[in-house]
């Protein structure tokens, strides 16, 4: 169960930063969700894998799951819902402005001297 939940995280991992690398918009928002998701999976794994254990200890069980990465996880979840629709609507106002979604530093060529070409 543990080599499965770490590989899934890897894989994630691995995925988000490819598509993070990526100079197109669409990929690099994607590419944050799939790293928001590998971090909410590594929460949630840390605090130990357990079946059928309550969250809460009672009289009579002798394990529980600890709930703090749980309340984690779901606020992390919450708080990467509104982050991606603000980098949503920032590529989007991007892309209308520009015609383009291409994710690029550079300006136009400008002077050695520190004028504009124009």
């Amino acid at each position: 169960m543990e080599l499965l939940v770490a590989s899934a995280i890897g894989i994630l991992t691995a995925v988000g930063l490819y598509l993070t690398l990526r100079l197109r918009t669409f990929p690099v928002i994607l590419g944050i969700s799939m790293l928001t998701y590998a971090v909410n999976v590594f929460l949630f794994a840390s605090g130990r894998l357990t079946i059928g254990s309550p969250p809460i200890l009672r009289d009579g069980v002798a394990s529980y799951t600890d709930p703090l990465p749980q309340a984690l996880v779901l606020t992390a979840i919450v708080i990467s819902f509104g982050m991606t629709a603000v980098v949503v609507m920032i590529g989007l106002g991007a892309y209308l402005g520009s015609d383009d979604d291409h994710v690029d530093d550079l300006a136009a060529p400008s002077d050695p001297r520190g004028e504009d070409a124009t």
